[in-house]
């Protein structure tokens, strides 16, 4: 049996490009397919692995200039890229890796991240909202285009992954309730986040790419209302400039960090602050893994993975969420998790990132796959 695998793009460190990894570790034999790949812009573990890209590659040398070009040209890029000599493939998607030409007897397997945004959900960009007729083409000639071309591919597969609850919903309602859809959280590779020996410094950290609907804007706009507190922002993307322009004298930038100074980043924050609405998200359970605490937006992925302190039970907790994406739902959650931070459990918070464990995704993908293709 021959095996791709197929994932977007490696023009970033995100969680999708972590859930690629592993899904290339749990099966190593199989053949690893891209639109375009930058080894310093994405995880050095990708090094170890024959990475096959598209034409697209002689094209985009940035992410900024990937997703400037991709449409029309990353779409053609992904049809070219002929895989119809595989018996099972395994596509990571957001965007574009469902556009690969397929054997028609092939088994396809989508692990899908969410839908893409920009097609479904284009209210979520900010420079949608911006430009007239920038926000013209878009809502009228670009995104409809957009769904019929997803769609239409989205629907060739054999079986969904999704990476959460939130998920198998935008997978029934933008493409197909037709289609089996399994849940496969994705993994934290606790290795590199253990907790360490040390003390719990002064500082809250912020762990994210810069784009709009991040909301980083609104944790340096709850910073600068309490300059006697500390923010560490590690992470980098198109809204740099603005945010560090925005900044006070307490919030310090460290751009991109390797992963002994993340580790170590993490394990001595007070808490990471999550201001977004994520599928799944990550970070939080990055920050669980190094024993610490997350200030969250109580929407989305998090519902699924944090425990979230409830003032009328006296129980163990990973989280405190907030309400909305507000200055002010904002600073009460810091204000509330100063009065409550005496009382946590850093054990019950390692324990519940384990329940994410790299193993035991690999473990589960692969039984799910063995399934999928044998007709289970």
């Amino acid at each position: 049996m021959k095996i791709a695998i197929v994932h977007d793009d490696l023009m970033r460190k995100g969680g999708a490009e972590k859930v690629a990894l592993a899904i290339v570790r749990a099966f190593p034999e199989a053949d690893f397919y891209t639109l375009c790949y930058r080894p310093e812009l994405t995880y050095d573990e990708f090094n170890s692995y024959k990475v096959n890209t598209s034409w697209f590659q002689q094209v985009a040398k940035t992410e900024s200039q990937m997703k400037m070009l991709f449409y029309p040209l990353g779409i053609w890029a992904m049809k070219s890229l002929k895989l119809e000599q595989y018996d099972l493939v395994i596509i990571s998607t957001t965007f574009c890796a469902k556009y690969i030409k397929l054997n028609p007897r092939a088994v396809l397997v989508t692990y899908c991240h969410t839908p893409f945004r920009l097609a479904w959900y284009p209210e979520t960009y900010n420079n949608v909202n911006g430009n007239m007729l920038f926000r013209w083409l878009t809502l009228n000639v670009i995104c409809p285009r957009l769904r019929v071309i997803e769609k239409k591919y989205a629907i060739r597969t054999n079986h969904f992954i999704a990476n959460s609850n939130v998920t198998v919903d935008r997978i029934k309602t933008c493409y197909t309730d037709k289609i089996p859809v399994s849940i496969i959280n994705p993994p934290v590779e606790l290795k590199n986040f253990r907790r360490k020996p040390q003390r719990v410094s002064d500082y809250y950290l912020v762990v994210s790419r810069f784009q709009p609907y991040k909301k980083i804007d609104l944790v340096i706009e709850a910073f600068n209302a309490m300059p006697e507190k500390k923010l560490i922002i590690v992470g980098t993307g198109g809204m740099e400039m603005e945010l560090k322009a925005m900044a006070g004298k307490n919030v310090e930038f460290r751009g991109v960090v390797g992963q002994d100074e993340l580790g170590e980043l993490y394990a001595g924050c007070k808490a990471l602050i999550f201001p977004q609405e994520e599928d799944f998200g990550i970070t939080p359970l990055e920050a669980n893994a190094s024993g610490r605490p997350v200030i969250a937006l109580g929407k989305g992925g998090v519902l699924e993975t944090m425990v979230p302190y409830d003032p009328e039970r006296d129980m163990p907790f990973t989280a405190i969420f907030f309400a909305e994406q507000t200055l002010e739902s904002l600073l009460q959650a810091v204000q509330l998790f100063e009065t409550v931070e005496g009382k946590l459990n850093e054990n019950f918070i390692y324990q519940n990132a384990e329940r994410f464990s790299e193993s035991g995704f690999i473990d589960k993908l692969k039984k799910k796959v063995a399934a999928i293709y044998s007709g289970d």
